[in-house]
């Protein structure tokens, strides 16, 4: 990006919420402990599916890289918001803002398509589930996780460069509190319909497409469900399901409503608050709606603590 036409320019303001000063006081003191409780919670997952024996499944797999990048969503975000929110100095280097951006965009992509792979991981295990260690094997795992991640990175390669060459024009304000595409747009001094319509149809891409896979696998598998026989695994089978597609709803549904509408539409209050609830909010539901009712993670969580336990008395 043309950097304002100024030599000295040193990076930019985030305004985030600037002028309701009250507001940024309480945010700081929930948004630290969401935070917070994002972090331990993600970690918690993370820990329990790399060291339980009975959760090296395939379906922990992914859960423990949703996790991660979850982690790797918060991180990038909120510790510069914080920082904002208390200091008088709310300004980002280009360098913060180039790499809040890559870093944003790359993981909601990654979160995209592995959301999609999860859905597929559900359907081979209810649908077919006698040949389920034969179809999602280790190595398919690993390529499939190793697909969500080189993808949403690839297009996050290109929005990043795409939205960072636009001229600026002594513009350096963002009225939000970290760097995002639609309000990097919005400080360009140029027509930006094309780079808006490329914008909409990649967010298309990204959103629909893996959404659809996700409704075609659960169409499937709602109706092996309904055909069980047996109640308890009609039961046990919506209750794992059903985590996940909450998931997709609270996550596919934050990211149309901030993506899928022109920039130029955009109310900026409307759009901060979707920001908070998909950087802050979302990655502590995750681990706490796949965990709360999940009784292989609580089995987990307790034989850990026994074994961590026994080790210290010894």
């Amino acid at each position: 990006m043309e950097r304002a036409n100024d030599s000295t320019f040193s990076g930019f303001i985030l305004l985030g919420f600037a002028n309701q000063p009250q507001l940024e006081t309480a945010l700081f003191v929930v948004i630290l402990i969401i935070y917070f409780l994002s972090c331990l919670g993600n970690g918690i997952i993370i820990f329990l599916s790399t060291m339980d024996p009975h959760l090296h499944t395939p379906m922990y797999f992914f859960l423990s890289n949703l996790s991660f990048m979850d982690l790797c969503l918060t991180t990038c975000t909120v510790p510069q918001t914080l920082a904002n929110f208390k200091g008088k100095d709310k300004t980002i280097t280009y360098g913060g803002c180039v790499t809040q951006l890559f870093i944003a965009l790359g993981l909601g992509g990654v979160e995209c398509v592995l959301l999609s792979v999860m859905a597929y991981d559900r359907y081979v295990a209810v649908c077919r589930p006698l040949h389920y260690m034969l179809i999602v094997h280790p190595q398919l795992c690993l390529q499939l996780v190793v697909t969500a991640w080189l993808t949403g990175f690839g297009n996050s390669v290109i929005q990043t460069a795409l939205t960072m060459t636009l001229p600026l024009c002594g513009k350096n304000q963002v009225d939000h509190f970290f760097c995002e595409v639609p309000v990097m747009l919005k400080l360009a001094c140029t027509n930006t319909s094309v780079y808006e319509a490329e914008l909409f149809a990649v967010s298309t891409f990204f959103l629909v497409v893996p959404l659809s896979l996700i409704l075609v696998s659960y169409g499937h598998i709602s109706r092996a469900v309904l055909k069980m026989k047996s109640a308890q695994g009609r039961q046990k089978a919506f209750g794992t399901c059903g985590s996940h597609l909450t998931v997709v709803i609270i996550f596919f549904g934050t990211l149309i409503s901030m993506y899928l509408q022109p920039p130029s539409s955009y109310s900026q209050d409307v759009n901060k608050s979707i920001a908070l609830f998909y950087t802050l909010v979302t990655p502590l539901l995750n681990p706490l709606i796949y965990t709360l009712r999940n009784k292989e993670v609580k089995g987990a969580l307790r034989r850990q603590m026994r074994r961590i336990l026994g080790l210290r008395q010894t």
